[in-house]
């Protein structure tokens, strides 16, 4: 049974290409299967997260951190209430707009960008692929995505505004998304944060004691499996640890949400739509720990001297080879060379850069830039 504010079938805008209902499957999750065949959801197998496969490829990659998404996503929609086939495709396209080489890629092609009075931003590079660049059908360009899916790949992280923004006009910019959107943003710092921390002590790049010296929740949940599991091996007792802390963020934003929707007197999408401010958020206290994480995982993961390396090679193969196409378009693949003759070609460029993996975008650089 779905609550009064969540988002209904019944009530979606529908497709933008209309199409005949399916014998067994809804509209989202026809939605869902789409992304999960699209090609560029099966690139994200070859997508830096944070360890870029020169470093290890035992740790998450962008497909399996997507994964991980979903799961918590599903989680916490069912407890709310709310349209778990929505969130589940929403889920699974929230990171499809990422390039290569993770944030190092992102900042490297926002930076190309920009010297030529244009930028980079994943949410709209997502919708960009679902729109038009992913070809699979004989009827129309792209996936032919559900509004409501569209609308969630643009606001589940951020509010875009019409003024600056006037091609996205048709997506409500001056309403808040639906809760199914909305969590999106929170369970995937749920699984970043702790998944992190599991990597970066898997990769011995955070060691116990540091992350119990400067991540208190996690230190709370530690101390509590001592006392359950004494002779347990550390890193059993440290996966204990970070479960919980999981379970415990899940857990604070169901409850957390559930409270500011009885609080705010939500009695349907329209309310939800509405109101001055995101209803899907944690706790206070929690909001705090997860900040306090952050802080940690910048400090001592993210900026870690170690990956400097990787993180400084990722982002001068993507302007190197940004800047190689701008000087020679021609050795663009012919469909990038005749999309060139209709749009600005930087945006051209950084499109093709964008959609490759980590290990495509090796080869290009290794066939056009080395040497030179």
């Amino acid at each position: 049974m779905l609550a009064d504010y969540a988002v209904c079938l019944e009530g979606s805008r529908g497709r933008r290409h209309p199409e005949p209902k399916h014998a067994y499957r809804n509209d989202f999750q026809r939605d869902r299967d789409r992304v999960v065949h699209a090609r560029a959801f099966r690139r994200l197998d070859s997508k830096t997260q944070v360890f870029t496969r020169r470093y290890s490829d035992h740790f998450r990659n962008r497909l399996t951190h997507t994964l991980e998404v979903a799961q918590i996503s599903r989680t916490v929609a069912a407890q709310l209430g709310l349209n778990v086939d929505l969130v589940e495709a929403l889920a699974l396209v929230h990171d499809i707009g990422h390039p290569p080489f993770g944030h190092a890629g992102e900042k490297a092609l926002d930076t190309a960008m920009r010297e030529h009075g244009y930028f980079f931003d994943h949410n709209l590079h997502a919708l960009r692929i679902v729109e038009d660049f992913e070809i699979r059908y004989a009827a129309f360009r792209g996936l032919n995505l559900t509004f409501e899916v569209r609308e969630g790949i643009i606001k589940h992280s951020r509010d875009y505004r019409v003024e600056q923004f006037p091609e996205l006009e048709e997506y409500l910019l001056d309403k808040k998304p639906p809760l199914e959107a909305q969590l999106i943003d929170l369970a995937d710092e749920v699984a970043y944060d702790t998944a992190d921390l599991d990597d970066g002590y898997e990769a011995r790049l955070l060691s116990l004691e540091a992350i119990r010296a400067g991540v208190p929740v996690f230190e709370r949940y530690y101390r509590d499996v001592e006392q359950i599991y004494p002779d347990a091996i550390e890193k059993l007792k440290f996966n204990e640890a970070v479960k919980r802390m999981l379970d415990g963020m899940v857990s604070d934003l169901i409850r957390n949400t559930g409270k500011r929707i009885e609080e705010s007197r939500i009695r349907s999408l329209d309310d939800i739509r509405n109101c001055p401010h995101r209803l899907a958020s944690f706790s206070s206290g929690v909001e705090k720990e997860r900040r306090e994480t952050k802080k940690f995982l910048f400090a001592n993961l993210y900026f870690t001297p170690v990956l400097e390396p990787e993180k400084d090679d990722a982002e001068r193969i993507t302007r190197e080879l940004f800047n190689f196409w701008m000087e020679q378009p021609e050795s663009l693949p012919q469909s990038y060379q005749e999309k060139a003759r209709q749009e600005p070609l930087p945006r051209v460029v950084c499109d093709y850069i964008a959609g490759m993996t980590d290990n495509f975008i090796y080869d290009q650089w290794e066939k056009y830039c080395r040497g030179k």
